[in-house]
Parts: structure tokens; sequence; C-alpha cells
């Protein structure tokens, strides 16, 4: 149950009961959080100290980074974004994009929260830092400054390595933070699918389109996170959002974040006496252990459940319904890029790598020529002080 079932109204309380019959025991168990958006009341919070893998859901911490950079004016959304080796190297799901393509950042924000393009996320970083290790360095120190305390971060895009965790509750504040200090970038997170050319790229967030009032923000999955999603609506002026981790398939994850955020909207008005996030700091006795699901998610009987369960015309969950509409793609395209980022810069009309300073090093002899030097009687320690030549008047031609 949620940590907060002893305090709530019995309301909220019939609406939770409801909700975990729904979505059932085993998966009302996995982490999960429900905030207030203006508010920063909590409307609902289970294992939310848990530290799992975050998946994709990585990249929200890439694009919070990139809209700070906007706004301190060392990036605009026409910046270059370079498609390196490293960045090309990276697996599905990707761009594929050939080494070299220049795509604005408006576009690389696209592909990377849409498509949750892999090779793009690499791409910013690099933009932003110069490297994925320097951009890493910054993931982490804007994590700490935003109190995420059980994040940490290895990479930007959120493929798997045993070092990178986070937190339903450090992601719900991660979220939260974009949503509040960077609404102009809204339109980001609720874009439904991207149109490149011939080819459209559908969104992994099922709930746009199919929960009343769904405007974000991104799913995450790899074997051993499970099925994660950050998902938002808003309603009547009122924006909340939902962080699930570790669900057996893309639709169970959609169907257990519509779920919390119906149980939400129906106590929107009475959750004055709701702690509010900041005063839910994680406790000092936590657990430092890494949930890892992949025997179970990625089990020979998960994939076939998920299989058979694969259409979406029907769901579990009353609160979704199947779209009965044609998606509306954003369009992408390469090119257009203006200015100079840490990744490219414009040399002779075209933009390349950006150009390293060389380091001045001093030249060192072989081991073979020192022997040799050494041998001769020549004094090679460095010790003794290099003569000072005599000065000798210029030739005045008389």
């Amino acid at each position: 149950m949620s940590m907060f079932a002893g305090q709530r109204s019995p309301m909220l309380r019939i609406a939770f009961v409801l909700l975990f019959a729904l979505v059932g025991g085993a998966a009302s168990a996995n982490p999960s959080m429900v905030v207030d958006v203006q508010t920063g009341r909590v409307l609902q919070a289970e294992r939310q100290y848990e530290r799992w893998h975050p998946a994709s859901l990585t990249k929200l911490m890439t694009a919070l980074i990139a809209f700070q950079e906007i706004e301190a004016g060392r990036l605009t959304l026409k910046s270059p974004v370079r498609i390196s080796l490293e960045a090309a190297r990276k697996p599905p799901s990707h761009m594929a994009y050939p080494i070299g393509t220049i795509i604005t950042l408006d576009n690389a924000l696209k592909m990377m929260l849409v498509k949750s393009a892999n090779d793009i996320a690499v791409a910013i970083a690099e933009s932003v830092s110069g490297s994925v290790e320097e951009f890493a360095k910054r993931m982490n120190a804007t994590a700490k400054s935003l109190g995420m305390e059980d994040s940490h971060f290895v990479n930007p895009h959120g493929l798997h390595d045993p070092a990178q965790y986070s937190t339903a509750y450090d992601l719900a504040v991660l979220a939260r933070t974009i949503r509040k200090q960077y609404p102009q970038y809204d339109h980001y997170f609720s874009t439904e699918a991207l149109k490149d050319g011939d080819h459209t790229y559908t969104g992994y967030n099922l709930l746009l389109g199919r929960f009343d009032g769904a405007d974000g923000m991104k799913t995450g999955y790899i074997c051993d996170s499970g099925f994660n999603i950050i998902g938002s609506a808003t309603r009547n002026g009122t924006t909340l959002i939902a962080v699930v981790l570790g669900e057996m398939s893309s639709k169970r994850r959609a169907e257990k974040a519509a779920a919390l955020l119906e149980a939400a909207f129906a106590e929107v008005g009475n959750e004055s006496f709701e702690p509010v996030l900041a005063s839910m700091p994680p406790p000092s006795d936590r657990s430092k252990d890494i949930t890892n699901v992949r025997a179970t998610v990625c089990s020979q009987e998960a994939n076939d459940a998920r299989w058979a369960d694969r259409s979406l015309d029907q769901f579990a969950s009353s609160n979704m319904h199947p779209l009965t509409r044609e998606l509306t793609p954003d369009t992408i395209f390469t090119g257009g890029a203006q200015g100079a980022s840490m990744s490219a810069i414009l040399l002779a009309g075209q933009y390349v790598d950006e150009i390293p300073v060389p380091v001045i090093r001093p030249i060192r002899l072989s081991d073979e020529v020192a022997e040799s030097r050494q041998a001769a009687g020549l004094d090679l320690t460095g010790d003794r002080a290099i003569p000072i030549p005599e000065f000798r008047p210029e030739d005045s031609g008389a």
C-alpha cells in the first residue's frame, strides 16, 4: 500500500484500493510516485527511495542540461549537434545517421525524447561538454544540486551500466523541475511521432492520445530495469506527474500510470494535508542496493506474455482507450544548424569536429639513445647548469 494509506481521507483510500485491485498485487508493489507539478504535493508513493536502473528516463537529465545551456546563452535551438564515431556506435533505439551528420539541437531533442535515440543522446552530450565522460560529471553535479541524493549517471542515454541508478523520488524531482522551470519546452514531451522524409517514427508513450489530458513525458526500458515511464497529464489547469518503474510491458506501465493519475486527479483540491516533495528527503538508513529485474522481465515466459497481450485495442485500465485518430507527427531533418558547439565548428563552409588546442610536450629521448649517450660520457641528468653565452656587440659595419 501507499506510505500515506493511514493518513488519507476515506475517499482516497477507496480510490487506491480500487487502483491496486486493477493493477494487481505484484505490479502495485513496484516503485511509483505521483506529484503535483505546481504545488509539489505528493499524492502517492510506493518504494520511492529504492534504487533502480532508470533506462531511457536518463534522457530527461540530458534534456534538462540542454535547456540550461540554452538559458545560459551557450547554445541555441539551432546550435549544431554532430554525429561522432562514439555516437554512431550506439545500438537501437537510434537514428543511425552517418558519422559527421549535423542536426540542430531542436531536432536532436525531438529525436532523443520521442524516438529515444541513443546516438543522439551521445551527440547532445558531446555538443554540451565535448565528451560523454565530461557530460556525466555535469549530470551528477546537476542531480546533486536538485537534491537527487540517490542518483548516479555514467552515460546520457540510459543503456545499461551497473553504476547508473536513480529512484522514483529522484526522478519525480527531475521531472517536476523540467515541467516547472522550463514550460516552454513542454511540446517535446507531448509529441506523438516524428516524420523524417518517408519514415514515420512513433513514440513509445502509450498515454498520449489514450488517456484524457496526457501530455508527456518519457519512457524507458532495458531488461535490468523493466518497463519504466514518467507520465504526465493536465486537467483543469492542474498537471500531475506519475513515475512508474519496473513493469512487465509497455502496455502495463501505461495502464499503471493511468490508474495512478486518475486516482490522484480525484483528490485534487483535497490534498492540502499531503506532504510536499521537498519535505520528504530519503531516510539515512535506506538500502544502497540496486534492484535488477532482468531475470523476471526478460524471461521466455514474460516475452510470451507480452506477445500475447500486444494489442492496443484493449486495456485493463478503464481509464485508457484505443487511439481513435491519426497520430500528429513533427517533421525532423538534418542540416540547418547555425553557430558552434563543443562538438562542431564551421570551417571553410563545412561543420567539422572542434579542433583541439595542441598540447606542448617535452621531447623525450628513447631508452636506446639515452644509454648510448651515457656510454659516451655525456651527462643527461639535467643537473648541470646551462652556460649563458657571453654578450657580443653587433657588427656595426664600420
